[in-house]
């Protein structure tokens, strides 16, 4: 609160606040400052002062691991089919029903500063205010990821972020990992074509990756997975453009996203549904918990339900979009996760993410809010600014009574039996046949194949020679002459190096990949 007892972000441009101290005290001129006559020491008694640089030392928040640059904006989200057969999710319980929104799209490798064209998967989630709990999309551009593994989460980020001794990014560290764990060489496909340097955030689709459960009314359950398709159409810079977009403007694709909804241009997606019932997916040629893999649509075809629009820009980017907190595990009644490995350890790892940088209370910052919770053994910690549920018992309390909503269980949820085991997928000849389809797909247009051979050439190049070998046999098992194609690329345009850092340098003339 202010002099004025009206809460600071409520006043208005025409309006004049007096200016206050952090606990409201009214300051006369906010550059002033206390000291022993005209030219003596500072006095520590001038609260204003020390209120003003104590806080500007705290400004900063530990930045997300991944994820750290990105854009946002407020929108809306509309049920456009019927789709009552296969879910009984309340958000989606009627054709015309809205729900509130915020999203945030980002790129996943670099920086707070890093440029937003980067050659890079880009998370694209969704928090949606239900009347039923927060319901987050944690999605990414791409259907497919790097691995299938959890544990190999943070092993394959370190190899794609700075080495270590040189604190550079790692042409070598990048290459090594992918060739000694080719189940990514999918998603190397997506990445390196055009198609991993999309135009803006609003020409790119958004996909679940991993499969969850829907729930239906008489208890039974189906797999799913989520693609949004743009409305305004699929665009994508060549690497050519993404690096010279990078010079220009690093920050394009947040202008972008905010001028096109200033301007009343608001980008919206499709919003549509695979789904496989248990007995199908026990039958289907791959894994639907191998997060490396898709459901070919010809197989499993799309079924449209909704759509999203993003209609209004945020008023602080701090609050609404650095402190906004997705996570997989944020779920409604109707819908939870499958047994997809990589799945069940982001369950964990979001929330615990968001009370390292947010703290513990981090579901009681407004845009992380939702609609309506109460929780009262969820007491004190850090930030606990919603009243700290007041007299209410921290315990079962028999003097304290609350209404429990009984949640429909699915009466054929999987059955698990068996001794816990150390697991690990290998890696198979089926790993390339997806890639390979991918790889048929980019020739259907015409200088996509030879776009995505300069684009591993330019950055593979920087890498040393046992790495390049290894990453030319990665791809000749996908197609023989693309490994030929991109060993001749890069060999003809590879810097000798001269000592071992130079196997360590960034990347030539080539935007930061993930």
């Amino acid at each position: 609160m202010v002099a004025d007892d009206k809460p600071a972000s409520t006043f208005k441009y025409s309006e004049k606040p007096v200016y206050t101290t952090s606990n409201g005290c009214p300051v006369e001129n906010p550059e002033e400052y206390q000291r022993v006559g005209q030219n003596g020491p500072l006095l520590l008694q001038d609260f204003h002062l020390i209120d003003l640089l104590a806080h500007f030392d705290r400004e900063r928040i530990p930045e997300r691991v991944v994820h750290a640059k990105g854009a946002g904006a407020y929108g809306e989200f509309e049920v456009t089919h019927d789709i009552s057969d296969i879910t009984e999710i309340d958000m989606l319980s009627n054709v015309g029903k809205k729900t509130s929104a915020i999203a945030r799209f980002s790129t996943v490798g670099g920086e707070k500063g890093s440029p937003d064209t980067a050659r890079d998967p880009r998370g694209f989630s969704v928090k949606f205010y239900t009347e039923e709990g927060n319901w987050d999309w944690v999605y990414n551009n791409t259907p497919v990821f790097f691995l299938r593994d959890p544990t190999k989460f943070p092993l394959f980020i370190h190899t794609q972020k700075r080495n270590p001794q040189t604190n550079l990014k790692d042409a070598t560290m990048f290459w090594d990992y992918l060739s000694t764990h080719q189940e990514s060489i999918h998603q190397v496909m997506h990445l390196f074509s055009d198609r991993g340097t999309p135009y803006s955030y609003r020409h790119m689709n958004g996909y679940s990756g991993n499969t969850h459960k829907w729930t239906k009314p008489d208890g039974t359950f189906n797999y799913v997975q989520v693609h949004l398709k743009t409305d305004q159409g699929n665009k994508t810079f060549t690497n050519e453009e993404a690096g010279k977009m990078a010079a220009e403007n690093p920050d394009w694709n947040t202008q972008d996203l905010f001028d096109s909804i200033q301007n009343k241009e608001y980008p919206s997606w499709t919003v549509c549904v695979q789904v496989l019932s248990p007995e199908q997916a026990e039958k289907f040629r791959w894994n639907i918990f191998d997060l490396t893999k898709v459901w070919p649509q010809k197989d499993v075809p799309l079924r449209p339900f909704g759509k999203l629009t993003l209609n209004k820009n945020v008023e602080n980017y701090f609050a609404e979009i650095e402190q906004v907190a997705f996570s997989p595990s944020h779920l409604v009644p109707g819908v939870e996760p499958s047994a997809d490995p990589v799945l069940q350890s982001r369950l964990f790892s979001y929330p615990d993410t968001h009370r390292h940088r947010l703290g513990v209370n981090y579901q009681q910052i407004p845009v992380n809010a939702p609609l309506r919770a109460f929780n009262p053994y969820h007491r004190d910690g850090a930030m606990a600014v919603n009243g700290n549920y007041g007299a209410n018992p921290n315990y079962p309390s028999s003097y304290r009574s609350m209404t429990y909503k009984p949640v429909k269980a699915s009466q054929q949820h999987e059955k698990w039996a068996g001794a816990a085991v150390s697991y690990l997928f290998e890696v198979t000849p089926e790993d390339f046949v997806q890639a390979k389809a991918l790889w048929d797909v980019l020739g259907r247009t015409p200088g996509q194949q030879d776009n995505f051979i300069s684009n591993v050439a330019g950055h593979l190049g920087a890498a040393k020679k046992d790495t390049r070998e290894r990453t030319y046999e990665m791809f000749s098992n996908v197609d023989k002459e693309l490994g030929a194609s991109i060993k001749k690329a890069t060999e003809s345009d590879a810097p000798a190096p001269t000592s071992q850092a130079a196997g360590q340098a960034e990347s030539r003339q080539f935007p930061q990949t993930v």
